[in-house]
């Protein structure tokens, strides 16, 4: 069957699902146009929506396993048997591979859990060895946020998984309707980004992550459960169950793997996916676990996939605390068109680490407080702040200026470099600088009694005002004058 087909049938199946089931019939008649073999596929596809709708409200995988669990084989309690070096303790529970046991390893001394494969599963040789692999490849998957798995185990007919033993709750039992605080959930979340990062480096895919699917230690550690068993087995599933529209790929095409409301638009409408995928499901668990409801949840499986494929998240439930750089994370994780869908979560890991980085940041240490409520007091206080900025520059720039005429008015050789301007023998006292600041006259002992000398300033030229008859110029008798007032025993006659 060509790509073109499968999309027509898939498309003619989902507009079939919009409307009343007694529509239905006419709807196809006028849209198969007489094309009988499309119309049987299509009609093949409608019968499972009669199966109710939590038909997609569980993994595909483990839907399959439901069908084929009609072999009466697959209904026998193990508990209290023995698969191999493992005793068998209790069933605990039901995945999408099948029951799931607690039991001992007796050769080591721990305790694991047992995933027990489907019957159907493990009939076929060519399918247990292709399952086996898938094994091989989930084991080297050895991550501190990954359930790990510890082999593949046969005995008496029975196959299963052997599995890492993780305690504690699942996140969907302590999601609280309010949601959690943004640090619990950024931590949580922290950690799925390390664990699906291991994943995709491998080339392995969840195809079904979700809250369920994740689990919380009791001290805080997140434990990813079933990565990647979705799609290492579906497709050995589905042929177990014999059903119908199977592709080459031993698939189904239009029957939706993942869990509806978890899923991403091109799972919705049976295309190829890819680890965006993962990526879109981890921006359906990040939203939950803020604002404690679902990104994408309608009253029966036709809302849930048509709020998946046309509508946007309630993005005001979304609590105010949130940092702006998770709601921008929250929005490209949750972009329709997967080509502007974020590309690889370690680019989430890093927004978180920015985000948890932002949040323990001494520069606001008011917690829960958002970027853009910290951007909304800037800019309520931003006038404030630049009136008052000017005023303070005022005053320092009138302090400034009156300390520094004061200071050099009474200092006005405060800031000059001293240069030695006489080399007499003697005294050389009483100096005064002409009002041009080229000559200088100072009194001096050279040539006997105190002298009145005057020299042009740096020419090393001295000329004795008292003796001789030089007449100097006014400046340099007022100056005379000072000096003499200042020392009576001077005198001009000598």
């Amino acid at each position: 069957m060509s790509a073109d087909r499968q999309r027509q049938i898939t498309e003619l199946c989902h507009a079939a699902l919009e409307r009343n089931a007694s529509d239905r019939a006419a709807f196809l008649r006028e849209a198969c146009a007489g094309d009988q073999a499309l119309r049987r596929e299509v009609e093949s596809l409608l019968r499972y929506q009669n199966t109710g709708d939590q038909f997609l409200e569980r993994p595909a995988v483990e839907e399959v396993a439901r069908l084929v669990s009609s072999d009466p084989e697959s209904n026998v309690d193990l508990a209290g048997r023995r698969l191999g070096v493992y005793q068998i303790d209790a069933r605990i529970g039901a995945g999408g591979m099948g029951e799931v046991y607690r039991a001992r390893d007796t050769r080591l001394g721990r305790d694991v859990a047992i995933k027990v494969l489907p019957r159907a599963l493990t009939r076929s040789a060519d399918r247990r060895a292709r399952f086996e692999r898938e094994a091989c490849l989930l084991a080297s998957l050895n991550h501190p946020h990954i359930a790990q798995v510890y082999g593949f185990e046969e005995s008496e007919g029975i196959a299963g998984l052997v599995m890492e033993l993780v305690p504690g709750g699942t996140l969907d039992t302590i999601i609280e309707p309010r949601g959690l605080k943004p640090a619990h959930a950024l931590a949580i979340a922290r950690q799925i980004c390390d664990a699906l990062e291991a994943a995709h480096e491998k080339g392995i895919v969840h195809r079904d992550l979700k809250p369920a699917n994740i689990k919380i230690t009791p001290d805080g550690v997140v434990k990813v459960l079933d990565f990647g068993l979705a799609k290492a087995s579906a497709g050995e599933l589905v042929k177990a169950a014999h059903l119908p529209t199977r592709t080459s790929e031993g698939t189904i095409e239009g029957v939706i793997l993942g869990t509806a409301t978890y899923m991403s638009p091109e799972q919705a409408r049976g295309q190829p996916v890819d680890k965006r995928t993962d990526i879109w499901a981890f921006g359906c668990v990040l939203y939950e676990m803020l604002a404690g409801r679902r990104a994408f949840a309608g009253g029966s499986l036709t809302d849930t996939l048509a709020h998946v494929i046309e509508r946007e998240p309630d993005w005001r439930a979304v609590p105010e605390t949130t940092p702006d750089v998770v709601r921008r994370l929250l929005e490209r994780c949750l972009r329709k068109d997967v080509r502007q869908r974020l590309r690889d979560i370690a680019d989430a890991r890093l927004e978180i680490d920015d985000a948890i980085a932002a949040r323990t940041a001494p520069a606001d240490s008011t917690p829960g407080v958002s970027d853009r409520r910290r951007r909304g007091r800037s800019r309520r206080w931003a006038p404030i702040g630049w009136i008052a900025a000017i005023v303070l520059a005022s005053a320092v720039g009138i302090a400034w200026r009156l300390w520094v005429n004061d200071y050099f008015w009474q200092n006005p050789l405060a800031d000059a470099r001293p240069v030695r301007l006489t080399d007499f023998e003697g005294e050389e006292v009483d100096a005064a600088i002409s009002p041009d600041g080229k000559f200088m006259v100072f009194l001096s002992n050279r040539d006997g009694p105190l002298d009145v000398f005057v020299s042009q300033i740096g020419s090393g030229v001295f000329t004795n005002l008292t003796k001789g008859d030089f007449r100097p110029p006014s400046w340099v008798t007022n100056t005379v004058f000072l000096l003499q007032a200042a020392q009576p025993s001077f005198s001009l006659a000598e």
